[in-house]
């Protein structure tokens, strides 16, 4: 089976880019499986594994019971017999059955056996709202998987970043939690498929993410840095327009991976302007958030011209569709913290 292919003016879904990395990575190699809740049949609820089934057969890509422990612990004993995994989570709250597994088996086999065994699982979770779920079906935790030595946790915001940090991490020899923003499904981009294929399969990959990140800046600014990632960059993008009429200019960066966390490019954007806002859907305590804020504390703390500041979720559990634009940070709100900046040096 070959990928639909796409030309350079054809506008390509960040759903289509995760389906597509899944298929060529389950072409490029035999060890590659997909399974979890209704992935098969009905290519999942988002329709992301769509196809795969059909033509790569039920050994490739099937449905589970109803058991998330049961779907890590499967893909636990499979990555130890050889097989790379990747496992869907049909929505972020519907993981936390299998946390036990992942937590305690998935994270620490490694250094349990001083890396004779390793573990390559991907765990997919569409996480986030914007949807205008329900309780269960819009968290954003992120915060738990990073407290987890031995996972890494990646989130793309992008058409290119979909595919190509889908496909890096499946060939990772060490277990991926892979956070889907759920908001961005639908999205599209100009992106051609096929180049995005070559970048990667050819060793070329700008994109990729190393021991110590690759965080991008997707907006050049000079006054103040907003520091995000996953569904919460195009709202910051967007805010960063508004700004830039009254004359403030903002860079904006995209850390694509909380674990490994680029250091170097948070401080780097955070001494060229001097101040900083970290964005994020999660709970503001105890969260990735919390971590960035007091890092950049630590580090820039004599380049600061204000103090660091924070747009997250409210500490409350995810509330009814009905408010949820109250809970997730939106451009209104970047602009209220970036009015409680102190500008003047």
């Amino acid at each position: 089976m070959t990928a639909t292919e796409t030309t350079k003016n054809t506008m390509t879904s960040f759903a289509s880019a995760l389906n597509v990395a899944m298929i060529d990575a389950i072409e490029h190699d035999p060890s590659i499986l997909v399974f979890g809740e209704d992935v098969g049949t009905l290519g999942g609820v988002f329709r992301i594994t769509d196809g795969l089934a059909d033509h790569f057969g039920e050994n490739r890509c099937f449905d589970t019971p109803l058991a998330e422990s049961g779907i890590a612990g499967t893909a636990v004993g499979m990555a130890i017999n050889g097989m790379r995994p990747v496992i869907e989570m049909q929505f972020d709250a519907f993981a936390y059955p299998s946390l036990e597994q992942i937590f305690s088996h998935i994270a620490k086999m490694a250094n349990r056996t001083r890396g004779t065994v390793r573990l390559p699982i991907v765990i997919r979770i569409p996480y986030g709202g914007g949807i205008g779920g329900v309780e269960h079906h819009c968290d954003s935790s992120e915060s738990y998987y990073a407290h987890t030595p031995g996972l890494k946790v990646f989130t793309p915001a992008s058409v290119a970043d979909a595919y190509l940090m889908l496909r890096e991490a499946i060939d990772t020899d060490d277990p991926v939690v892979f956070f889907e923003p759920k908001k961005l499904y639908w999205s599209k981009e100009a992106e051609d498929l096929a180049e995005l294929r070559l970048e990667y399969e050819n060793g070329n990959n700008s994109h990729q993410i190393g021991a110590a990140a690759n965080a991008r800046v997707v907006r050049e600014g000079t006054d103040v840095s907003i520091i995000s990632y996953g569904p919460s960059v195009s709202t910051c993008i967007k805010a960063s327009d508004v700004v830039a009429l009254d004359g403030i200019s903002v860079e904006v960066l995209d850390l694509r991976s909380v674990v490994p966390l680029d250091d170097v490019a948070i401080q780097t954007t955070v001494e060229k302007t001097g101040r900083a806002i970290v964005v994020a859907e999660s709970q503001g305590f105890a969260s990735v958030a919390s971590e960035i804020s007091a890092r950049i504390q630590e580090r820039c703390f004599h380049s600061l011209s204000s103090p660091v500041l924070r747009v997250t979720g409210f500490d409350i559990p995810y509330p009814p569709p009905m408010l949820e634009a109250h809970q997730v940070p939106d451009v209104d709100r970047i602009l209220d913290a970036l009015d409680e900046l102190q500008w003047e040096d």
